[in-house]
């Protein structure tokens, strides 16, 4: 082997930090998480959203001419401004704490002690191993240990944790773990029924198919309660 094909040959099967490119073919093929929180470096935030807009609207625009289109066009010519815009404010938004939502409890003065669920919430993530859409429902549950909190609260925790690369394992402890820790109660349960276009338009190309996960804590781990919860959400 010349040194010229050695050097393309360790490029082809390694990344920069000596990882196999078949170990990555096969954690996003099969779409393994590989932690339970987001993985972001310690200074991801440093840069404004400004500057990295504008460093990903280069860096699209340069995706895009090195895939022959032709940015002179009039519907193409914006199109990295669009893409750089969309990732910063739009679907990666939950990546900033930032944009965290503000949640706020109140006392449970209703004394109301069964399950209260809110079911059918619609989930748009983005799938973390090829930057494709994840859409389907969430359905969380939670019973009191004495606070309560807004119902669009409920929607807007799921919509802050999904705004951003996922894989839906994690997704869906994260949305409980939040809500367990802004209730002060281990009694929280959460499904996440979602189709993932990265199986439905590449790979095995399967469009019927859709992903549950589950996260049970607290009651929802007896049997009774758990059966009631999915009753109501019809699973």
């Amino acid at each position: 082997m010349s040194y010229r094909e050695e050097i393309i040959f360790t490029n082809t099967t390694r990344n920069r930090n000596g990882k196999s490119n078949d170990t990555h073919d096969n954690i996003g093929d099969n779409h393994v998480a590989t932690s339970l929180e987001t993985p972001l470096r310690p200074d991801a935030f440093q840069l404004p959203d400004e500057k990295k807009m504008e460093i990903i609207e280069s860096k699209f625009r340069e995706i895009m001419e090195t895939m022959g289109l032709d940015l002179s066009d009039d519907s193409l010519q914006g199109t990295p401004h669009r893409v750089a815009k969309m990732f910063i404010k739009e679907i990666f938004y939950g990546l900033n704490p930032q944009n965290k939502p503000k949640i706020s409890v109140f006392e449970n003065k209703f004394k109301y002690g069964e399950m209260l669920l809110e079911k059918n919430i619609n989930l748009n993530s983005t799938c973390e191993h090829h930057f494709l859409p994840i859409v389907g429902k969430a359905h969380v549950a939670y019973i009191s240990s004495g606070e309560v909190i807004g119902l669009s609260k409920i929607n807007r925790i799921v919509d802050y944790y999904a705004r951003r690369p996922q894989v839906q394992e994690r997704l869906t402890v994260q949305i409980a773990n939040e809500l367990k820790s802004v209730l002060k109660t281990d009694d929280v349960a959460v499904i996440i029924d979602a189709r993932h276009m990265c199986v439905s338009s590449r790979g095995i190309k399967d469009e019927g198919s859709s992903t549950v996960t589950a996260e049970y804590s607290g009651k929802f781990k007896e049997n009774e309660t758990r059966a009631e919860f999915l009753k109501y959400i019809g699973l």
